[in-house]
């Protein structure tokens, strides 16, 4: 299985605001195919499934959230908010939901496929096992 990455994004700062260019070209770890933002009342969970192939890239735009991650061995949660200068680039086969913690709390996700919902797994149950399989 691959590994999670921190990836550093460069952000300009100026007295009348910030700005962060996103360049997905071939210097850009994934291979980018679509990009969502997600919106979402303060505690709630989006998420929560994991991809057989599918590789995303997590960033906040506004507010914070707490991405979980986990998987047969790990149970890792990485803080997001609007001052982190890095987002998060989660591999295939890994289980993951996004925990927003404030009301106006906005993230962005860039994938390396499109949307296929057979490649989905959306019950962690099934996931164990679909893990289980590829060993």
């Amino acid at each position: 299985m691959k590994t999670i990455k921190k990836i550093i994004i460069k952000s300009f700062y100026k007295k009348n605001g910030k700005l962060t260019p996103f360049s997905f070209t071939n210097k850009f770890p994934i291979a980018v195919k679509r990009v969502y933002f997600i919106k979402a009342a303060k505690n709630t969970i989006r998420g929560d499934h994991a991809h057989k192939k599918c590789s995303q890239f997590f960033y906040p735009i506004s507010g914070s959230m707490e991405l979980m991650i986990k998987t047969d061995k790990i149970n890792k949660k990485i803080l997001l908010n609007e001052t982190s200068n890095y987002g998060v680039l989660v591999p295939p086969l890994y289980w993951c939901g996004v925990k927003f913690l404030n009301k106006k709390s906005i993230l962005m996700v860039a994938n390396d496929k499109l949307y296929q919902f057979s490649d989905y797994i959306e019950k962690f149950s099934d996931y164990m096992k679909y893990i289980n399989k590829k060993k």
